[in-house]
């Protein structure tokens, strides 16, 4: 009998919340209209501060343009910190005053949901100044209960993460960061549940001030006294009600992923198209989502309503609407439209001001591979016929000592011939033919000499020689270095190897020669390395691992990147190079991108994350 009594507890604090939520669905109108109008308010100042932050980031730092992700990072500086807690307080300020009015519907409502509005919104407006007040006390409480858990966590992040750039800690996960983000995370844990405690009791406190005249200073004391002994109940209907907003939210945010993800864009789609479909589906998303936030507003106000209790009070003198009033809420949310409008006008000219120049090398992977077949003198002059920074391309040795440019140890992938680099001398490699597999009009491609390649790219483009080691070499690197010194190239090459002992030679035998480090799985200390760069799988590169490789003095590319949505992403974060198959698309991203502003790059970036894919070409060979 007892688990039934329980159960049946449980059910009725269920059926209470779905119908707080019932509620707030049927009075929808009203709640979407304060709702909205206050955001928009709030907009309105928002849209200027974050032009105001993004302004600063670029005056604050030593550079004249910044990358995408330098500007969201400066908002951990202290400059940036503080806009940001300016920001947050506007955003709560609009919805402690979008529940006011809400809450003032409910204990003053009328004959018509316009007049209830007028009503309500005028008993806010008539206690703005106590309520601004209120508003106040509320957040000092909050940052005084917090800042002794914020200063713990201070002290655990200064004695344990502080030996080293922080961008290594946040890239490798050493000891040291694992159990700073365990002890942060029970110290976070800890201040949840005393704000949660402390919430609870201030429950009824702004209901106290709007409705019984308590100041703000005592409201939150009365409040504590009369919700004593209806902690418990109050606190699993707020876990309900918060966990039905929460999946509600994760449905919308699913469904509009999915829409974005699956767009049904045509062959080719260009970035700006991607960027103008996107933007309908996030605005209907955010649309969605406004909905569904007024209502679970309006929910929580009916619940702390019924809490709250007593009789629907007489309308207050000071509260009576003349018949010819109209100003209502629809006026309150045109003034709000135009202020938006103004705002976002200011702000859009304000990230303009902004230089957010892309800085990024071109980087041929094997040629133009995605048009040409790989490695062959087609593909390199594609490359640089589409423009490309670099060309990289892959060397070995021949049984005859000569340096022939391929990527395999052996011919079975291009031409089906079981032959071996290293077992077979240039004119046994060169009677096969290594463009059929990718179109018969290639027939006539044979595996070039680096010599060759070296006088191809001559004053055309850089060339980026990665050393393949498969066991047999002899003497690659010194061999490479002589065919450059004698093409005269050695400002306009650099090395590369998976095999970092092939780095260190290429360096001790020219160490002003540009070399780096290829990671292909392990990444390790990257930044620690030898070498002027290193280049990583685009899946792996993150903010972390790029911000210690730069902190190290050095440039970080990525392999191979071919979606032009992962190239801006890519772009977005940071990285030195892109190392593609298709250099001409990595230039119209290029261009595409000087013509958009951080906001819409950051959709962009969004948008990737969400896993759209440009791109449905197949590529026979992406590693490095």
């Amino acid at each position: 009998m007892g688990g039934i009594g329980s159960g049946g507890f449980e059910l009725k604090f269920v059926s209470d919340v779905l119908q707080a939520y019932g509620g707030a669905t049927r009075r929808w109108r009203l709640f979407l209209t304060v709702y909205v109008s206050l955001r928009l308010l709030a907009l309105a100042l928002i849209a200027p501060l974050l032009g105001v932050l993004i302004n600063l980031a670029v005056s604050f730092s030593s550079q004249s343009a910044l990358t995408d992700q330098d500007i969201a990072l400066f908002v951990l500086s202290p400059i940036g910190f503080l806009l940001s807690l300016v920001v947050l307080s506007i955003v709560l300020v609009a919805e402690v005053t979008g529940f006011a009015v809400m809450a003032a519907s409910l204990r003053y409502e009328q004959s018509n949901r316009w007049l209830t509005a007028r009503v309500s919104l005028l008993a806010v407006v008539k206690k703005l100044y106590v309520l601004a007040i209120f508003i106040a006390l509320l957040l000092l409480r909050i940052l005084l209960l917090a800042a002794p858990f914020i200063a713990v966590a201070g002290l655990v992040a200064w004695g344990l993460l502080t030996d080293y750039d922080i961008n290594y800690y946040l890239t490798y996960h050493p000891p040291a960061f694992k159990l700073a983000a365990a002890l942060i995370g029970v110290i976070g844990l800890a201040l949840a549940l005393v704000l949660l405690q402390r919430l609870l009791a201030w429950a009824l406190a702004l209901h106290l001030v709007l409705f019984e005249d308590q100041s703000p200073r005592s409201s939150f004391a009365a409040s504590a006294a009369r919700m004593r002994g209806h902690h418990f109940k109050l606190q699993i209907e707020l876990v309900i009600w918060l966990l039905t907003r929460t999946l509600l939210a994760a449905a919308l945010a699913t469904l509009a992923g999915g829409i974005i993800a699956w767009m049904p864009l045509g062959e080719g789609a260009s970035l700006i198209q991607v960027l103008l479909l996107s933007l309908v589906v996030l605005l209907l998303w955010v649309i969605g989502d406004a909905a569904l936030s007024a209502i679970a507003l309006g929910a929580l106000a009916l619940i702390l309503d019924r809490h709250f209790g007593g009789k629907q009070p007489s309308l207050p003198g000071y509260l009576q609407v003349p018949s010819g009033l109209r100003p209502g809420l629809l006026g309150f949310s045109g003034v709000a439209v135009v202020l938006v409008g103004l705002s976002f006008w200011l702000g859009q000219s304000l990230l303009d001001a902004v230089k957010a120049e892309d800085h990024v090398e071109i980087i041929a992977h094997r040629g133009a591979a995605g048009s040409k077949p790989e490695n062959t003198s087609a593909a390199i002059e594609e490359a640089l016929v589409q423009g490309a920074d670099w060309v990289e391309i892959d060397v070995q040795e021949t049984s005859d000592g000569r340096i022939v440019v391929m990527h395999d140890a052996d011919l079975m992938k291009l031409a089906r011939v079981n032959m071996q680099i290293h077992a077979s001398t240039l004119s046994q490699l060169q009677q096969v033919d290594i463009g059929s597999w990718f179109d018969p009009v290639y027939g006539d491609q044979r595996i070039p000499l680096l010599s060759e390649v070296l006088q191809q790219v001559k004053g055309r483009a850089k060339l980026l020689i990665e050393f393949k080691h498969y066991g047999f070499d002899v003497d690659l690197e010194g061999r490479t270095v002589q065919l450059v010194e004698a093409a005269d190239m050695a400002d306009q090459i650099a090395f590369m190897s998976l095999k970092y002992t092939s780095v260190q030679k290429a360096k001790s035998l020219r160490p002003d020669w540009q070399a780096g480090i290829l990671a292909a799985t392990k990444l390790g200390d990257l930044a620690g390395l030898d070498g002027d760069f290193a280049a990583v799988r685009a899946e792996t590169a993150s903010p972390g691992l790029i911000g210690s490789v730069h902190a190290a003095g050095k440039d970080l590319y990525v392999w191979t990147v071919n979606d032009p949505l992962q190239m801006s992403k890519m772009i977005s974060m940071g990285v030195d190079g892109l190392i593609t198959d298709e250099p001409a698309l990595a230039r119209e991203v290029l261009r595409v991108r000087a013509q958009l502003n951080t906001a819409e790059r950051m959709v962009l970036w969004l948008i990737e994350e969400l896993g759209l894919d440009l791109n449905p070409k197949e590529y026979r060979d992406v590693s490095p």
